[in-house]
């Protein structure tokens, strides 16, 4: 048998001390609610508290972006059937053993967009492929996605901004799939794209 014994009943909270701290709970839940997470994730700000920290404006950036990209991201599903290197048909006779080395490459590609348009363009990379990138606008300025797909993988985000005329950096393959960006014209101006890139990656075109 326990010896424990029970505490004594004035030391249990009461139901108005329980009542009290659930709507304390509900109170601070609903604050961060208003003033946090509806400015960061879709740009509704009812507090004003999100513009003075800056959320608003990264909710409204996130929410624009994904619309923006959605018809986009279905048609890529469509019109890009690219094969990765470690996939083989399946009348294959053979099994895989390994796939194909991928060789260092580089390539220059520009895209004209008129105000409003949109374009996209993808390479294909294995896990762990680093792609260096540069790409600018002349002309006035973008809204970018810097994303990724492959089967089973709907999307999976490198990096996304407004009002861009360009970026540069290292684009670290997170998996066999398709990298690439996105870019709108929000610009009132037909506004040249030129992307360079280069490593180890075995193709690279206009998907959208």
């Amino acid at each position: 048998m326990f010896n424990s014994q029970l505490p004594p009943l004035s030391d249990l909270p009461t139901s108005r001390q329980l009542v009290r701290s659930t709507l304390i709970a509900a109170g601070v839940a609903a604050a961060l609610l208003t003033t946090v997470v509806l400015p960061s994730e879709y740009g509704v700000d009812p507090t004003g508290v999100g513009r003075v920290l800056g959320l608003t404006e990264m909710g409204k950036i996130k929410v624009e972006l994904a619309s923006e990209n959605e018809p986009d991201v279905a048609a890529d599903g469509v019109a890009d059937l690219a094969i990765k290197p470690t996939e083989v048909p399946a009348q294959a006779a053979q099994p895989v053993t390994e796939s194909a080395p991928q060789v260092e490459r580089n390539d220059t590609t520009t895209v004209t967009l008129a105000p409003g348009e949109a374009s996209e363009i993808k390479l294909a990379a294995s896990k762990g492929a680093k792609i260096n990138f540069d790409w600018s606008v002349a002309g006035g300025h973008v809204n970018y996605d810097t994303h990724a797909d492959a089967p089973g993988i709907e999307y999976h985000g490198y990096g996304k901004g407004k009002e861009s005329q360009g970026e540069r950096g290292t684009l670290n393959a997170a998996f066999d799939g398709k990298h690439g960006w996105y870019w709108r014209n929000r610009s009132g101006d037909t506004v040249v794209i030129t992307l360079r890139t280069s490593g180890a990656y075995t193709e690279i075109k206009r998907v959208v």
